[in-house]
C-alpha cells in the first residue's frame, strides 16, 4: 500500500512540467516557483546544483514564502544560489539601463528582453524587482531628465526646443507636447526660459513645530517647508525653484497656510489640497503609498518597499522620503526604522518625534470620546 502510494507520487512528480525545469536545473525557472523534499525539510530553487531527491519526496511551491509557510526552511546552497542569482540579475539590469541611456529611441521590452536572454515576461519582472520601476518608466524618467538637461544647455543657445525634443527621443512634435507637462511641470519654451512664465505664491506661518511655508504653482502645493528661521524656508524655496517667479501670498492665501497649520495641529481633520508633486516614477510610487499610512501609524522603510513591489529598495524608500519637500501632506515622518525607532527626517528627528507624538495623542483622544458614547 505504502509502496502504491510511493509510486503515485513518483508519477505525478514526473508528469509535472516543473520537474523537468528541476532536472534540467534550468536558472529561467528560478523566479517561477521553488521545490521542497519532504524527507530532509528544505527547500530549493531549480537551478540549485544540489543532489536531486527522489521525485516522490518532491512538493511544488509558487515560491519561498510559500514553502517557508509550509514548513520548509531554505538550504544553504538555496542561499547561495539565491546570491548568485541576485548578482546576475544586477548585471542583466545595469547593461539594459545602459542601453536605454545610450539609444536615441527608447528600445522596446522585447529588444532589451533579447539583449539580456531572457524572456520578455521574465525580464519585466527582473527589472521591476532590481529597480522598483518597470522598464517602461525608467526609460521615460530617463528621457524627461535628458530633456531637462538639453533645454538648459550651454550648447542650446539657439533656443530651439525642437532639437532639444529630438535629442530627447521623441520622434514628433504631438508626442512631445503630450508628454511636456509631466516631463518638465510646464510647457517647454517656459522651461527653456529658466521657468520665467511660472508663478508660485508662498506665504510663512507659526505652528507648534516651529516656521513653515507653503508654496503653490498653477498645479497645486509644491511645497510645505519646516524649520527655525522663516528668512531661511524662503531662501530654500528661492534655490528651488530658483527660475520661478515667487509672489508673496496675499490674506486669501494665508487662508491655506492655516488650513495646513490646522490639519499640523490636529491631522484626523484631514488635509483635501491638490499637490503638485514631481519626482522620478519610483518617488511618486513611494510617496502615494506614504499618503495611505493613517495618522497615527507608522510603516517601517522595509514594509513600504514590500507594499510598493519592491522589497529590496528599502533604502530607495528611505532616499525618496528625503526627497520629499511637502512635508506632513506626504507624511513621510510616519516612516520609521524596522525596529521601531526614529530615522533621519528631513526637517529634523525632534519634528518628526512631535509629528507622531501629536497623532498618538489625538487618536487617544478619540478613542476616549468614542467609549463615553
Amino acid at each position: 500500500m505504502h509502496r502504491n502510494k510511493a509510486r503515485s507520487a513518483a508519477q505525478r512528480t514526473e508528469h509535472d512540467p516543473r520537474w523537468a525545469a528541476v532536472l534540467a536545473r534550468d536558472p529561467a525557472a528560478d523566479s517561477h516557483f521553488v521545490y521542497a523534499v519532504r524527507t530532509t525539510g528544505i527547500y530549493c530553487r531549480p537551478s540549485s546544483v544540489s543532489r536531486l531527491p527522489r521525485p516522490e519526496n518532491v512538493e511544488f511551491f509558487d515560491n519561498a514564502a510559500l514553502a517557508e509557510a509550509a514548513g520548509y526552511r531554505p538550504s544553504k546552497r538555496a542561499s547561495a544560489d539565491q546570491t548568485h542569482l541576485a548578482g546576475q540579475h544586477a548585471a542583466l539590469v545595469a547593461q539594459a539601463c545602459r542601453q536605454i541611456a545610450e539609444a536615441e529611441q527608447a528600445p522596446s521590452l522585447n529588444q532589451l528582453a533579447e539583449q539580456s536572454g531572457l524572456s520578455p515576461w521574465h525580464f519585466h519582472r527582473v527589472f521591476k524587482s532590481v529597480t522598483g520601476v518597470t522598464p517602461k518608466a525608467y526609460a521615460s524618467a530617463h528621457r524627461a531628465d535628458r530633456v531637462r538637461s538639453r533645454l538648459t544647455a550651454p550648447d542650446n543657445k539657439t533656443g530651439t526646443v525642437t532639437q532639444a525634443m529630438y535629442d530627447a527621443g521623441f520622434n514628433s512634435n504631438s508626442r512631445f507636447y503630450e508628454a511636456s507637462d509631466k516631463l518638465l511641470g510646464m510647457k517647454p519654451s517656459a522651461y527653456r526660459k529658466g521657468g520665467a512664465n511660472t508663478a508660485i505664491r508662498f506665504a510663512v506661518g507659526e505652528c507648534f513645530l516651529g516656521s513653515i511655508l507653503v508654496a503653490q504653482s498653477p498645479r497645486g502645493v509644491c511645497a510645505i517647508l519646516l524649520g527655525d528661521d522663516p528668512n531661511q524656508l524662503v531662501e530654500d524655496l528661492q534655490d528651488q525653484f530658483h527660475t520661478a517667479t515667487l509672489i508673496g501670498g496675499d490674506r486669501e492665501f494665508e487662508q491655506l497656510i492655516a488650513h495646513v497649520v490646522g490639519f499640523i495641529e490636529a491631522p484626523g481633520v484631514g488635509l483635501n489640497l491638490p499637490l503638485d508633486v514631481q519626482g522620478t516614477a519610483f518617488q511618486q510610487r513611494v510617496w502615494h503609498a506614504l499618503s495611505l499610512i493613517p495618522p497615527g501609524n507608522t510603516a517601517s522603510y522595509a514594509e513600504i518597499a514590500r507594499q510598493i513591489g519592491a522589497p529590496k529598495s528599502f533604502r530607495a524608500v528611505a532616499q525618496a522620503c528625503g526627497a520629499n519637500s511637502i512635508a506632513v501632506a506626504i507624511p513621510c515622518h510616519r516612516v520609521v526604522r524596522s525596529d521601531g525607532g526614529l530615522s533621519g527626517y528631513r526637517w529634523g528627528t525632534e519634528r518628526k518625534r512631535k509629528l507622531l507624538d501629536r497623532e498618538a495623542q489625538a487618536n487617544t483622544c478619540n478613542s476616549l470620546a468614542l467609549e463615553k458614547r
